[in-house]
């Protein structure tokens, strides 16, 4: 077993069919002691497939891998949870270097139909919470001994979908904009920052027919899965993808670029 050394916070955590889920798995193979953060509340306001103890077999499996894990739950919608989830992280497992961002908040509406208390939520939770921690993060690295040395890895997940889902592609494009900015801002920090489009990942929201559609429209013949997303974020968290930063990279087998 190689050493472990490396600790990462991973929000949206929440159930077992997520893309979260496969993110901490995946990096727990690499080696990284994991802050799992989750909201329960969210998750059941949403409906989506899961059960209760959902959080702790993802934890368990990262465990049986090696890796050290906290389960950290916090409502990111709430400013003062951002801060806390990095503190608490950093405190229980040692400096945090990497920190993925798979959480969000995603109820459909459109222009006609959105009310503030929607939108502020999404953007409190999508981009607020986003910058939140991205700060808080950064607040507690190290400068690189050797300039030009990695000293802390961001990843933030995506999406284009904006038509009569508003408040959350608006969001998430607010999301875009603060990531790719960090990898500028905190260069001095060493800080790898990119963002990652997954495209449609079917983790319980799909009916068959917008399975159907999303599979017609992705020249790769399938849909994504959680895992092609873990394995992409997975590069950009190894030494090899050390070069790739302030980038929005689709890993989505060319779906819609027809």
């Amino acid at each position: 077993m190689q050493s472990r050394s490396k600790v990462a916070v991973v929000t949206g955590v929440g159930r077992r069919r997520s893309i979260g889920a496969s993110l901490a798995v995946g990096l727990a193979r690499d080696g990284w002691d994991l802050a799992l953060n989750y909201w329960r509340p969210y998750d059941d306001r949403v409906g989506l497939e899961g059960n209760a103890d959902d959080r702790e077999s993802i934890a368990s499996e990262c465990r049986a891998l090696g890796a050290a894990v906290e389960l950290v739950p916090g409502d990111l919608s709430d400013p003062e949870v951002p801060a806390e989830l990095i503190i608490r992280a950093a405190g229980a497992l040692g400096p945090v270097t990497g920190l993925v961002m798979s959480h969000c908040e995603s109820v459909d509406s459109s222009i006609l139909t959105t009310d503030l208390e929607s939108w502020d939520r999404h953007f409190a939770v999508n981009a607020r919470a986003t910058w939140l921690l991205i700060k808080s993060f950064a607040e507690q690295l190290r400068e690189p001994a050797v300039p030009g040395a990695v000293g802390g890895r961001i990843v933030a997940l995506t999406s284009d979908h904006t038509v009569h889902n508003l408040p959350y592609g608006a969001s998430k494009g607010a999301l875009d904009r603060i990531v790719t900015a960090a990898a500028v801002e905190l260069a001095d920090r060493g800080v790898r920052a990119n963002v990652v489009n997954p495209g449609p990942i079917d983790t319980g929201w799909m009916d068959d027919a917008t399975r159907s559609r999303c599979i017609g429209a992705t020249p790769a013949g399938r849909l994504g899965t959680a895992e092609d997303t873990a394995d992409l974020v997975r590069f950009l968290f190894s030494g090899q993808g050390s070069w790739m930063n302030g980038q929005i990279l689709y890993s989505n087998g060319g779906f819609k670029v027809g």
